[in-house]
């Protein structure tokens, strides 16, 4: 490269000679060019740089991402430019390893080294990727996961628990714009069975997508404690296996595992099968699968339920029509018996009848000889009683009529009242200026009381004595 110098004449003028400087100096395209020049020089096949992606954004056309490192000296990162002739050249690669570039994702890139001028940085045009690599990276954080899982005990945990017969009460973790949703949706709709969903929105891939699905599932698990859940269904649709990775993480499989209810797993293809397939009660490959799985049960109880009816009604006919002929013959054996008991009946009455006809009139006989004799009795003994009684009511009726007052007055007695009309029967029951009324045969006497004498040599008169007379 050809430097100019800078003119200040061959001699000072004491007549000594400056030498020209021995170190070029560069413009800064100069010094761009160079820099190029000499990484052309040096990787001139390009290099392979491996790293983890962060800060994919996508322009028009092209991709830009850092590829960083975490040591123990900080993060390192360089720039990495993904042209669309690149990508062109790439996407068939990517697509049949099912593979897409998302941040957080750790790759094996080709590219050649780039100094931008515009931005006074360096960085790599990349060319080419290993998906090896990327895969094995997958492969070995899910060897490990599952690892610690199965060590734990938590793979089998989940499968423990039974599923009801029908599960109608269902929570599901997927996005609502996804298709994975409308699929399912769809599906449990057109089953015309009454399933009640319970849905937790959440995002299912990029960062931080593993701890809010975990979220999802821990969300509709404490419904599920509360025993609002039959099963709970975590789908999404098919990707990239690298955005399918977050099923593969070991905070989702943990969720799944204390779960206190089926979980069913509806995520990617056929092909794919998630640490979360593990861990869950049921693995199916899409979300139609899981919500065909949930109908085919709920369905296969109503026609388990309608079998058993209907072995029910048929058992119940033929008991029924057991009974009823049971009841007929029974009915006519009774019918036969009543008629000879009937019949035997009829025959002994009329033998009685007969024994009746011929004893009846010697009892007849009898009992009227035997009845006018104590008819006669009677009337001797009625007669005998009634004159006993007759002298009994004379001896009382004298008696009654010697007590009697008014022929007590008639022989000169009277009776004697105060005012209040109790009868005087002593000196002790009147006092002086009382009024008192003198009942005689013949009429009364009204007097007053001028003087009490008593009679010193009477003894007073008991309650008992007066109530006597």
């Amino acid at each position: 490269m050809s430097q100019s110098a800078f003119d200040f004449h061959d001699e000072f003028d004491d007549g000594v000679q400056i030498d020209e400087p021995i170190d070029p100096t560069f413009s800064v395209t100069e010094l761009a060019d160079a820099i190029n020049q000499q990484f052309r020089r040096s990787f001139g096949d390009g290099l392979w740089v491996r790293g983890e992606i962060n800060g994919l954004t996508r322009r028009g056309p092209h991709v830009y991402f850092s590829l960083i490192e975490h040591g123990d000296s900080g993060k390192a990162k360089i720039d990495i430019k993904l042209f669309a002739p690149a990508i062109k050249r790439l996407t068939p690669l990517l697509k049949q390893n099912r593979l897409d570039l998302r941040d957080g994702m750790k790759v094996r890139i080709h590219g050649f080294l780039d100094f931008w001028a515009q931005g006074g940085s360096v960085g790599l045009k990349m060319d080419g990727i290993d998906p090896k690599f990327t895969l094995g990276d997958i492969a070995q954080s899910r060897d490990e996961v599952m690892r610690r899982l199965v060590a734990g005990g938590l793979i089998d945990l989940n499968k423990q628990w039974p599923l009801s017969p029908i599960p109608l009460r269902i929570g599901v973790a997927t996005s609502l714009d996804s298709a994975a949703w409308a699929d399912f949706h769809h599906e449990i709709e057109k089953s015309g069975f009454g399933f009640h969903l319970t849905v937790a929105d959440t995002r299912v891939q990029g960062d931080g997508a593993e701890r809010m699905v975990a979220g999802a599932i821990g969300t509709l698990a404490r419904g599920a404690r509360k025993g609002v859940l039959d099963a709970i269904v975590v789908i999404r649709g098919g990707g990239a296996r690298n955005e399918l990775a977050v099923f593969d993480t070991e905070i989702i499989a943990r969720t799944i595992a204390a779960v206190p209810v089926p979980v069913f797993t509806g995520i990617g293809h056929e092909i794919d099968r998630s640490i979360a397939d593990e861990a869950a009660h049921t693995a199916l490959k899409t979300p139609t699968a899981c919500a065909g799985a949930l109908i085919d049960r709920v369905s296969n109880f109503v026609a388990n339920t309608e079998m058993a009816w209907q072995a029910i009604e048929r058992r119940a006919t033929a008991t029924l029509d057991a009974a009823e002929r049971r009841l007929g013959d029974v009915g006519h054996r009774i019918a036969a018996r009543t008629q000879s008991a009937i019949d035997r009946s009829n025959e002994r009455l009329d033998m009685r009848l007969d024994v009746l006809g011929t004893v009846a009139p010697a009892v007849l006989e009898r009992a009227h000889d035997r009845l006018d004799t104590a008819a006669e009795r009677l009337i001797e003994r009625s007669s005998l009683r009634v004159e006993r009684e007759t002298g009994r009511l004379d001896l009382l009726a004298a008696r009654v009529a010697a007590v009697d007052p008014a022929v007590q007055l008639a022989r000169g007695w009277s009776i004697t009242r105060t005012a209040s009309g109790q009868i005087v029967r002593s000196a002790d029951d009147v006092a002086t200026g009382d009024t008192l009324t003198t009942a005689l045969l013949d009429g009364e006497i009204t007097s007053v009381v001028e003087a009490v004498n008593p009679d010193p040599q009477s003894e007073p008169q008991s309650e008992s004595d007066s109530a006597d007379d």
